[in-house]
């Protein structure tokens, strides 16, 4: 039985391999019949990609060929134009050569001829040199038999001539700059004396002043121990709280107050009014007193500005600069009230300004403001003009004005316009008719210093102040001084007046010199 069994797994064994050996030889059939059909169709297709390469090639092999006609014709159109271009250049540079060949031919015959003139020029060079050697030969002859003639030496003969023609020179220089000066000063005084007199008639202001007085009155006999009080307490308290000195003598009925700064005076006079209204005079109700004065004042002082300003035609001002303009209130130039003044200036500038066809709005601020520097604390060095324009210009005023304000007096000269119409707006003003008001010492004092002045210059033979000191008449020796000389006497003596003294208004300065001619008949 189990040789059977091992008989039935061998035949199984081999059934089974016989099985796979067919199998196998079955696959291997069947893998290269599909190696012969696959090589048959990879055949298929080089062949068709042969062909397709083919046909590409000769497509390229043709527009290859079109390309290079294409470029080949476009090279051969260059090259005909590139052969125009050469031929034109050639054309040019063979005429330009032609044109410089001519140049150059005529310049060799330009340098041939220069040459030729210039040795003419220096054959007629040698000649003249030549003919300048005779010439100074004989010029030196005619000057010696000229010195022995005249008697004179070379160098006296130049001195001589020299002076004539210096003195000619001179009498023409004068004879052109008075003729000048005359006509300029007809034209100008003629526009001026327009313009000022416009203004004049245009603004008629009554002129009125207020004499300060240090002066107070008493009704009795025995106010005087009460305003001195016991051991002079009072006199002393009062004195302290002003800043015034305060003057009692043995005249009747009457107390002198004393201060430089005339606000602080205004404000004592009515300090001492109000304690003597009132009866009560002790060193802590004259504090009160003073304390509440000073406090009006200053009120009083800002109104005063304000007023003014709004007098003149303005908008209002800096408040600083309206409290040093309400200060010009309590303050007089030969009695006449700054402040009354500077409205005054301020309008006439305006009205000069408007006939000038000027801005006047300008005018009327410098006019204004023209006196403010004697408004000023001392500690402001130079002039009231100098000090105002500091002044303005600290508080912010157009420069414009400040020059006006700071050449008003001719100091430097006039810086503009401005300065010159507040100049002549401010001599308007003093030298109206009643305007200003001076005493006799003033009158006297002002006659002695010019004819001082005028007496101090040499060639002065008499001297003379008239008009009340507006005029200086001088005398002059005629053999001393030219005409022209007397010319410049003038403007001397005027500058020197303009220099050393102060007045208001101007002076007038007229130089006479007399001249005689006698000749007698025989």
């Amino acid at each position: 039985m189990a040789l059977l069994a091992s008989m039935d797994w061998a035949l199984a064994a081999l059934s089974l391999a016989g099985g796979a050996a067919v199998g196998y030889t079955a696959c291997c059939w069947r893998q290269r019949l599909r190696r012969r059909a696959a090589g048959s169709q990879v055949e298929a297709l080089l062949a068709d990609a042969r062909q397709e390469a083919e046909a590409i090639r000769q497509n390229a092999r043709i527009e290859a060929m079109e390309e290079a006609a294409r470029l080949r014709r476009e090279a051969d159109r260059e090259i005909l134009q590139a052969q125009k271009e050469i031929e034109t250049l050639r054309a040019r540079v063979t005429e330009r050569e032609t044109l410089l060949n001519r140049q150059l031919d005529g310049l060799a015959e330009r340098e041939r001829s220069l040459n030729r003139h210039q040795c003419r020029l220096l054959e007629e060079q040698r000649r003249l040199e030549e003919k300048e050697q005779e010439l100074e030969k004989l010029i030196k002859s005619r000057r010696r038999e000229l010195e022995r003639a005249a008697r004179l030496s070379e160098a006296d003969a130049k001195a001589i001539l020299l002076k004539e023609v210096e003195e000619e020179a001179l009498r023409d220089a004068d004879a052109l700059a008075r003729h000048i000066i005359e006509e300029a000063q007809e034209a100008a005084e003629q526009k001026a004396r327009k313009i000022v007199s416009v203004a004049i008639q245009r603004y008629a202001a009554h002129q009125t002043y207020e004499l300060t007085t240090s002066n107070i009155a008493l009704n009795g006999t025995d106010i005087k121990g009460r305003i001195i009080g016991r051991d002079g307490r009072n006199i002393r308290a009062f004195e302290a709280a002003t800043g015034v000195t305060v003057l009692i003598d043995d005249t009747p009925n009457t107390v002198v107050l004393s201060a430089f700064d005339p606000v602080r005076r205004e404000i004592a006079r009515q300090a001492m009014e109000r304690l003597i209204a009132d009866g009560r005079i002790h060193p802590t109700r004259i504090e009160e007193v003073v304390e509440d004065v000073r406090r009006e004042m200053e009120e009083t002082i800002l109104k005063a500005g304000a007023d003014a300003t709004l007098e003149a035609g303005l908008p209002p001002l800096h408040q600083e600069i309206t409290r040093l303009l309400g200060r010009l209130r309590f303050r007089r130039s030969y009695s006449q009230n700054i402040l009354t003044h500077s409205v005054e200036v301020a309008r006439l500038c305006a009205l000069m300004a408007a006939e000038l066809e000027l801005d006047p709005m300008p005018a009327r601020r410098a006019g204004l403001l023209h006196d403010i520097g004697k408004a000023a604390d001392h500690d402001l060095e130079g002039s009231h003009a100098a000090a105002g324009a500091e002044i303005l210009r600290r508080y912010g005023e157009s420069e414009e004005v400040v020059a006006a304000v700071a050449s008003h007096h001719n100091e430097g000269g006039a810086s503009n316009i401005y300065g010159a119409l507040v100049s002549a707006a401010d001599a308007i003003s003093a030298a109206r008719p009643g305007a200003r008001s001076e005493s006799i010492s003033h009158y006297i004092q002002r006659l002695e210093a010019l004819e001082k002045i005028g007496n101090s210059f040499q060639g002065v033979e008499k001297c003379y102040a008239v008009q009340a000191g507006r005029e200086l008449r001088v005398m002059v020796k005629p053999q001393e001084l030219s005409d022209e000389q007397a010319r410049v006497l003038a403007r001397n003596l005027a500058r020197r007046i303009e220099n050393d003294l102060q007045y208001p208004g101007q002076i007038r300065v007229t130089v006479v010199r007399e001249t005689r001619c006698i000749e007698y008949a025989k």
